[in-house]
């Protein structure tokens, strides 16, 4: 923000007294907003990723290396979820935030916001009943092509099979979370996530620990978890709190669910990047892994292992950058483009804080954090430690392109979020762990990380300057 007009912003920004009668987002300040909404989102993506980290604590426990390697192996089926869930779950929360900003003047564009409540969940759990089906006809053929050696094979196939039941609701529960916080109800959307979450963790330990299930007592506590959370969302759904829902909003009609689409295939494009480049990092793991000191499972379980670790970091980004959508959302539809830019340099800022908190984690303690998922050869350790102080070298600057894909998507330009969505994963970094193996061998995969984190973070930048240098953000009293 310029210095000449730091002085101005609690003015400029002043709701009109109508303003604070209705909408919050139009008149709260963006500070308390942005607190309001990321961390009740922080908390739910932070839950959804303890159900990866639950699973790999207590199988890494009980089963073994083997096991991890296995939970590493179905990953990309759960990154698969995630996508579907953000692309009607984001999509239809942005589509639905727009159209209730821009009510602010037209009530006909109130009125055509429910419909994207409605055909946003309509997707979600009907995509998540496709994927269930895909995976039990191809289980088999799916998991050999995500990279499992024959010695994981067996531990994939029970986990997944079972999991695979819980797809509709999981996908339900992380894409219903973004359009009941889009409802005004950050905190019933953390809730619903949380209750799965601790179900999870006590079957788990139930399951795993004191009934010898195994792989499939694993699996069986993440379904519970995810069944009674999808039952929540749908609860939460059916009693909206600032527009009512009917049976006519579940209708699925293609002018609202293109819209939604096209507003959350940013972030789908995202997980689905991650996912390919998961399926590309097995099959390079598994292959140059056999070639060194590491053998083909260590560093297929060391790389799932730490992964889902980063997920935990990912989470806070990701949800100051959810927590941004609605605020973002409803005051450019509103034509208040100085709140746009302040809740954007805001969750910025708290991006940053929480990236370099875990970039020091990762250089000065990588050992410590590997060793709470099991025991493991010296060569394990190895692996693990460089790939914590290599690949995530530059997590410190990760917030960037994740916040900033967000943000363009949270303003109705999906074409700039879907771009910044694939410049990590697969204009960068895929190419370089096909390329620089060739020369450096399995080395080759850790140094991949840095170089894809920075060139994305510098394009998110030039981006991001060149949206705030529009004239609508010069305005005074924007």
């Amino acid at each position: 923000m310029r210095p000449e007009t730091m002085g101005k912003t609690a003015e400029q920004n002043k709701p009109a007294p109508e303003q604070k009668q209705g909408n919050p987002l139009a008149a709260d300040s963006i500070g308390s907003l942005l607190w309001k909404f990321s961390v009740p989102s922080i908390i739910a993506m932070l839950v959804s990723s303890l159900y990866n980290i639950v699973d790999q604590f207590f199988i890494g426990r009980s089963v073994g290396e083997l096991g991890n390697a296995a939970t590493n192996i179905s990953f990309p089926l759960s990154i698969s979820c995630i996508a579907i869930a953000l692309m009607f779950g984001i999509g239809g929360a942005s589509a639905f935030n727009i159209s209730t900003g821009q009510g602010e003047q037209n009530p006909e564009e109130r009125r055509q916001a429910v419909f994207y409540l409605g055909n946003g969940a309509v997707l979600l759990f009907g995509c998540g009943l496709a994927l269930w089906l895909v995976t039990q006809l191809f289980l088999e053929p799916m998991l050999t092509f995500f990279g499992s050696p024959d010695n994981v094979l067996g531990y994939a196939k029970t986990y997944t099979r079972i999991v695979s039941f819980g797809f509709p609701f999981l996908i339900l529960t992380a894409g219903g979370g973004h359009l009941i916080r889009a409802d005004g109800r950050p905190r019933f959307a953390m809730i619903c996530n949380l209750t799965g979450a601790v179900i999870n963790t006590f079957l788990d330990a139930l399951f795993v620990f004191i009934f010898q299930w195994g792989m499939a007592g694993a699996a069986l506590a993440t379904v519970i978890g995810q069944v009674v959370s999808g039952i929540m969302a749908v609860w939460l759904l059916a009693h909206c709190k600032s527009v009512t829902l009917t049976r006519e909003h579940l209708i699925l009609r293609l002018k609202y669910a293109k819209r939604i689409t096209a507003l959350g295939m940013a972030p789908c494009i995202n997980q689905l990047a991650m996912m390919v480049l998961q399926i590309v990092m097995n099959q390079s793991l598994k292959y140059y892994g056999l070639r060194s000191v590491y053998g083909e499972s260590v560093p297929l379980a060391c790389v799932g292992i730490i992964t889902k670790i980063n997920q935990v970091f990912m989470s806070f980004v990701i949800g100051i950058s959810q927590g941004l959508q609605p605020i973002v959302s409803f005051n450019y539809g509103a034509e208040r483009y100085g709140r746009v830019k302040e809740g954007y340099l805001k969750a910025c800022g708290f991006g940053f804080a929480v990236s370099a908190a875990a970039f020091l984690l990762f250089q000065l303690v990588p050992r410590q954090i590997i060793s709470i998922f099991g025991n493991g050869s010296e060569a394990y350790y190895q692996f693990a430690v460089n790939y914590f102080r290599i690949f995530l070298f530059f997590t410190f600057l990760n917030f960037m392109q994740k916040i900033t894909s967000i943000f363009f998507t949270a303003i109705g330009k999906p074409k700039g979020g879907i771009f910044l969505s694939l410049t990590q994963q697969i204009l960068f970094l895929l190419p370089l762990v096909l390329i620089l193996p060739l020369f450096l061998g399995i080395d080759g995969i850790m140094y991949a990380g840095p170089v894809a984190d920075f060139t994305s973070a510098m394009v998110a930048a030039g981006m991001i300057l060149h949206e705030f240098g529009r004239k609508e953000y010069q305005k005074i009293g924007a």
